[in-house]
């Protein structure tokens, strides 16, 4: 049987993909210096987008004191990475199980689960360089990851995938160009920032596909799960303990967060472009629209 346009749209971009993957994949393990020392004083993210930054309490900080707060910031995000690509690559397999292994596409996403095995070492190892603890999904967010992995398809699914990749590319892509900051995470943002750009356009291709081709009641549960996956992503950028390192307990500093206009504006800057993406598409709409307006994503 030929190959429909929507098949041979999607065999093309998969064999683009793997062609790309071949000549532009990384081991962590060999590419980074993990025994180089931290440079002193500088800093691990941006400070103006740090979640107190222009806060009472990041005012009385001192310059020791805001560095310290980036590295668990950091912490943070590494630990909600692994949580999610844990989750991504259980939903990419379970896809697979189905899938034709002599298809690009399908030999594309055990690429993808792949790339996303060294990204999880890497988080793991960036975590342990920096001596911070791994700041683990709270009882609801662990629960929520076990239902998306279990049971994510289509349009759900891929859109979880691209919430989680979008926002923390932002990040990334402003942390590797910033001289100013740890060489360690600039050289970590570079490798995932090359490799995530794959897997962006993947699932961004895949997305519009299963939206289009989805019913009305599928879209409908499809925008509530989705506001609910962007509400727990948001919600695991800074992980409330990561403010007892400096000394700010964890309630206070999570309050003052999420009343920081800096902090809410750097929220809408990080999901401003899968925001785009899924309202064009009708995946925000609903109850599901109300979820992103609480995690101060919009």
């Amino acid at each position: 049987m030929a190959a429909t346009p929507t098949g041979r749209d999607r065999e093309a971009t998969a064999e683009r993909l793997l062609a790309s993957s071949l000549r532009t994949s990384y081991d962590p393990s060999v590419e980074i210096d993990w025994e180089a020392p931290p440079v002193p004083g500088a800093y691990w993210l941006p400070p103006h987008r740090s979640s107190l930054y222009g806060t009472t309490l990041w005012q009385r900080m001192s310059e020791e004191q805001r560095v310290e707060l980036t590295r668990h910031e950091v912490a943070s995000a590494a630990s909600a990475g692994v949580w999610f690509e844990t989750i991504l690559m259980q939903m990419l397999i379970r896809q697979y199980y189905d899938a034709d292994p002599t298809s690009r596409h399908a030999q594309y996403a055990l690429t993808e689960v792949a790339d996303e095995c060294r990204h999880s070492i890497m988080f793991g190892r960036l975590i342990e360089a920096m001596g911070c603890p791994v700041y683990r999904a709270s009882r609801w967010d662990h629960a929520l990851g076990r239902f998306l992995k279990t049971t994510a398809t289509g349009a759900q699914m891929y859109a979880a995938i691209l919430i989680a990749e979008e926002i923390l590319d932002a990040f990334q892509r402003e942390i590797m160009a910033d001289e100013s900051l740890q060489p360690l995470i600039r050289m970590v943002s570079r490798i995932h920032v090359v490799e995530e750009a794959r897997h962006v356009r993947f699932a961004r291709e895949e997305l519009a596909r299963q939206a289009r081709a989805a019913g009305p009641v599928a879209t409908a549960y499809a925008r509530l799960l989705i506001g609910r996956a962007a509400y727990a992503i948001a919600g695991r950028l800074v992980h409330p303990d990561a403010y007892a390192a400096v000394g700010v307990p964890p309630a206070v500093g999570r309050a003052a967060a999420r009343a920081n206009p800096h902090w809410r504006a750097t929220l809408r800057w990080s999901a401003s472009r899968v925001h785009e993406t899924l309202a064009d598409l009708g995946l925000v709409a609903g109850p599901g629209r109300l979820l992103w307006a609480r995690a101060g994503l919009i």
